[in-house]
């Protein structure tokens, strides 16, 4: 204790800042003990680069990709007396081309990417967390199905797109599960009884396999009271015998641990007594890979780290 298992930096993210050293070196500094490394999958139409990538091709975000993960091991050795590096991704599910080339992309790279954040970021191919019009553009894009349909049927996309990322790939980490309300985070999902159908189904699905649920602190920075998930999430989570492991999802070293200091008050109000993290395992996980989620022992909430960050 304290962990990380989603992070990103300047260097090999177009929407974050700083190098990928300079977040391990900060996370160093702050007394994290575990840190997961996880740029982006390379995307393979142009179609979907986002602004700040204008001009930027196809193959040189694939060598980006590439580039991460020889640093990424690097810096993983460089400080492996200061820190356990895990080396990771973040997937992308925009079409299911994107999961064919995932595929293409873990068989090639085989043990230098020691486990996967599972996301969707998309709904109808459309950025669902870029900003409030695009949102929007996601959501009409079903206007077809009339007014009260709209939402239920938008959300229902993504855990669709989510349980089919699950399946095929058995993340060890599901990545801000709840972020299809990014900007409207006073849904509640039990309104939809089509959509918390399809909650409960990813989430029995994930628990069964023995998925690790992020704990994502970027809501907060979001404007959220929450960490994603929020309430209803984690509560059913617990009711499935789910764990949760912690994450900040920073884009660059100013953001390593922020928001770590509302974490604790939130975890303890929902109920979440158990913090788990990934650990490298002699034997194969439901995904074929060597990482295994283990429990942290005793009160993780009486941690010095935290400590720090409350009073």
């Amino acid at each position: 204790m304290p962990h990380s298992h989603h992070s990103h930096s300047g260097q090999f993210c177009k929407h974050a800042s700083g190098l990928l050293e300079d977040v391990v070196l900060e996370a160093i500094s702050q007394g994290f003990e575990v840190y997961g490394l996880t740029e982006h999958v390379p995307r393979y139409r142009e179609s979907d680069l986002y602004p700040e990538e204008a001009g930027f091709s196809l193959d040189a975000l694939s060598k980006q990709f590439d580039d991460f993960l020889a640093e990424a091991h690097r810096l993983k050795k460089q400080y492996a007396l200061k820190i356990n590096i895990l080396v990771g991704l973040e997937t992308e599910s925009i079409t299911s081309a994107d999961l064919d080339c995932l595929q293409a992309l873990l068989e090639r790279v085989g043990d230098r990417v020691e486990y996967i954040v599972g996301s969707v970021h998309h709904v109808n191919e459309i950025p669902i967390d870029f900003d409030v019009p695009t949102y929007q553009t996601a959501l009409e894009s079903f206007a077809n199905h009339g007014e009260d349909e709209r939402l239920p049927v938008f959300l229902s996309s993504y855990f669709d797109a989510q349980y089919e990322l699950l399946q095929r790939f058995r993340p060890e980490v599901i990545g801000h599960f709840d972020l299809c309300r990014l900007y409207t985070p006073t849904i509640r999902f039990s309104d939809y009884p089509s959509v918390w159908k399809r909650i409960e189904r990813n989430i029995t699905y994930a628990v069964e396999y023995g998925a690790l649920f992020e704990v994502n602190t970027a809501a907060f920075r979001k404007k959220w009271d929450s960490a994603y998930p929020a309430e209803d999430i984690v509560k059913t989570v617990l009711k499935h015998g789910g764990h949760f492991a912690l994450s900040d999802d920073s884009h660059g070293p100013h953001a390593v641990g922020l928001n770590y200091h509302r974490v604790v008050g939130y975890l303890q109000s929902v109920g979440v007594s158990e913090i788990w993290y990934l650990k490298p395992s002699s034997s194969s996980n439901a995904a074929g890979r060597t990482m295994a989620p283990v429990k942290l022992d005793g009160d993780w909430w009486n941690h010095p780290f935290w400590r720090k960050r409350v009073m």
